[in-house]
């Protein structure tokens, strides 16, 4: 199942989108615009279809392993909906919203 990341298109994310697009072939990355109340930079949105939604914030290039981490995760759950987010790593920190599958 294809999962689609979208980042922000700054300067910020930049360093980051070169590491995800190395993580694989199913992953989708997407650049456009991404605004949160209160968010910290970088923001990062994790979706697929018939899945729920994340928007994480505050991320970096080191984050790499938990977004991927976070990935197996969503990809294993039922609808997206993460459980048990210890396997995330830190990214279990920066979750800032998450929205039910449509």
């Amino acid at each position: 199942m294809p999962v689609t990341l979208t980042l922000p298109p700054a300067p910020d994310a930049d360093a980051l989108a070169g590491v995800l697009r190395r993580l694989g072939p199913d992953i989708a990355l997407r650049r456009a615009a991404l605004r949160a109340r209160d968010a910290r930079p970088v923001l990062m949105a994790l979706q697929a279809p018939g899945r729920g939604a994340y928007l994480f914030h505050d991320l970096h290039p080191g984050d790499a392993a938990d977004i991927a981490a976070t990935i197996r995760a969503y990809l294993a759950a039922p609808d997206g909906w993460i459980m048990d987010a210890r396997p995330c790593g830190r990214l279990r920190f920066c979750l800032k919203l998450r929205i039910p599958a449509a």
